[in-house]
């Protein structure tokens, strides 16, 4: 098991990095994973479906353009709602228009009563990734036990939304964390090897 303090020191030193990248950047750096997901839908690596995805959340890389894009080529998308802590995400569907309310972290989520959808492809965001498809999130395992859920009960693409800079040499793991299939970046789309 990773020592939680070296995988705390981790998580500062990845948001301190991600803050760091100016606002100014970010749209540019959104197209550029849009057209990556076009891609990717493109040549067939994306099951049709659901996707989920994600409310962007302070200095996150927005993933809204991606996720309407797909809408637009016939996917359903489901933003999370989170549970109580420990629990695996709920997915309701989205749509631009659609009521959104302010869920337990202060992030934008779809209002109750909102349809929900079992993703078959799924945008996650991350503080940091590595090569090997490792991500570090922010402790609270929502994303680990959504993947781990979603992949006991069928198959699931998982995709690591973040900039290029999120980068690092090796994510800290522990053997409960999910790793994931496809990381893209406003620079480049990495294909993970198991």
């Amino acid at each position: 098991m990773t020592d939680p303090q070296a995988k705390d020191a981790a998580r500062r030193e990845a948001r301190a990095r991600r803050d760091a990248i100016a606002a100014s950047d970010h749209p540019a750096a959104a197209a550029a994973v849009r057209d990556r997901i076009a891609e990717l839908a493109q040549d067939g690596h994306l099951p049709r479906g659901a996707a989920g995805g994600y409310w962007p959340l302070a200095s996150e890389l927005d993933a809204r353009p991606a996720l309407l894009h797909l809408k637009r080529l016939g996917h359903s998308i489901g933003l999370p709602v989170s549970g109580p802590r420990g629990t695996a995400l709920l997915f309701r569907d989205w749509a631009p228009e659609a009521p959104m309310a302010t869920g337990r972290y202060g992030i934008r989520e779809p209002a109750e009563g909102r349809a929900v959808l079992r993703p078959s492809v799924l945008l996650v965001p991350l503080l940091a990734f590595d090569r090997s498809g490792h991500r570090l999130g922010y402790g609270a395992g929502y994303y680990d036990r959504t993947l781990d859920a979603l992949r006991d009960d069928g198959a699931v693409i998982a995709v690591g939304v973040a900039f290029a800079a999120q980068e690092m040499p090796a994510v800290p793991v522990d053997a409960h964390d999910e790793r994931l299939d496809w990381i893209l970046t406003e620079r480049e789309t990495l294909r993970i090897r198991k």
